[in-house]
């Protein structure tokens, strides 16, 4: 066998594998250049979204704090002017234990879904013996007092025991009766 005839195909082989190479990227070389560029830029716009994203989340914690002030602000412009209860409305234990189906002493703070005989002893103590005493005092406060007696007490949430002091003052046992039966421990379930 002649070793031109191996030779001459190998090398024409290689001159076009180098032509065609070469034709190639020449071919895709604008491709190639715009995928670089888009690359390049989608770096910058993901540079930009990264800064962004930042500035979104400092925007929301503001936002969340903004929030949190006029929350405040609203509750004590709420208590602040809070409608007095009115003076003269008589308690009525027939009706109270008839609606509760045990007996009803007046300002016994254990008739609110919540409260138990120790935390009626640290209202009493806190000088909160009376429902209309209860009704007019702060949720803030009432938190307070669960909190300075300590851990065992803070796991409870006064929330609604306000408005139920409010509703028994009034003399609304059957409103305050279906209420209590959607609470649980005192607590409005969301």
């Amino acid at each position: 066998m002649c070793f031109l005839c191996i030779l001459i195909p190998v090398v024409v082989g290689l001159v076009c594998a180098l032509l065609g190479y070469m034709l190639a990227g020449m071919k895709y070389k604008p491709i190639i250049n715009k995928l670089n560029d888009d690359l390049a830029a989608c770096g910058s716009e993901k540079q930009d979204l990264l800064t962004l994203n930042t500035s979104f989340k400092n925007d929301i914690e503001a936002l969340k704090n903004k929030y949190s002030i006029l929350e405040s602000e609203f509750n004590d412009y709420r208590l602040n002017f809070k409608a007095a209860l009115p003076e003269n409305v008589p308690f009525d234990p027939v009706l109270a234990s008839s609606v509760f189906k045990r007996k009803i002493v007046e300002d016994d703070l254990k008739i609110v879904e919540g409260i138990g005989p120790k935390i009626e002893e640290l209202f009493h103590a806190a000088g909160i013996r009376t429902w209309r005493a209860l009704a007019a005092t702060s949720v803030e406060r009432c938190r307070q007092i669960l909190d300075e007696a300590g851990e065992r007490y803070r796991i409870h949430k006064p929330d609604t025991w306000p408005k139920q002091c409010e509703l028994a003052a009034l003399g609304k046992w059957n409103e305050l009766k279906e209420w209590q039966e959607t609470l649980t421990g005192g607590r409005e379930e969301i």
